[in-house]
């Protein structure tokens, strides 16, 4: 006879494992609909609002909700390599040595996320669904008096994105490509081919 014990950790390990990859394969499956999968993000934010503004509580979760989320936003807008750190990089190699010539100016380097996109809207939908849940315990309703955490949320959302957008300034980045070059061919009409 077989012994059970010895089996059933192995076997819930194997269940995990191939729930994990089936999780990720749904996750790999929505990663080139941005449009749906931020909308359907959207709708989950605005249900956990109408949830907060019916219950009449869960200030804090929310509170907790909004600086997590401007947290993900900041790092979604910088650079995965700031341009502070380079020119860091660059005097210690000035004091260390000579080294290879470069010219900065005339590289091309791309605007590389520090978090991107997927894992931005991956770690905020995570979120909402977390304090969605918590908004249905009374363990998470702390009285506050919530006119004063808007007013501080919103004073810390503009210091924050005035020192990120000088910080965009100063180092002459930008995280979105808005207008988009395009380039026709040789310039003739497709009627005179």
């Amino acid at each position: 006879m077989e012994d059970t014990t010895e089996d059933t950790p192995s076997t819930l390990s194997a269940q995990k494992t191939a729930l994990d990859r089936k999780w990720q394969q749904l996750l790999d499956r929505t990663t080139p609909f941005v449009y749906q999968r931020w909308t359907g993000t959207a709708v989950l934010l605005m249900l956990f609002m109408a949830r907060i503004v019916y219950a009449e509580g869960w200030y804090i979760v929310c509170y907790a909700l909004g600086i997590y989320m401007l947290n993900m936003f900041l790092a979604f807008l910088t650079p995965k390599i700031t341009p502070s750190m380079e020119m860091d990089n660059k005097e210690t190699e000035l004091e260390e040595g000579p080294s290879l010539p470069s010219k900065a100016d005339e590289e091309f380097k791309p605007f590389i996320r520090r978090l991107p996109e997927f894992k931005f809207w991956h770690a905020v939908t995570q979120a909402t669904c977390f304090a969605l849940v918590a908004s249905f315990f009374r363990i998470f309703d702390i009285p506050v008096f919530w006119p004063i955490l808007l007013v501080y949320f919103i004073i810390l959302f503009i210091i924050t994105m005035r020192r990120q957008i000088k910080h965009m300034i100063k180092y002459k980045y930008i995280p979105f490509d808005l207008n988009k070059r395009n380039y026709s061919g040789s310039g003739r009409s497709k009627s005179s081919l």
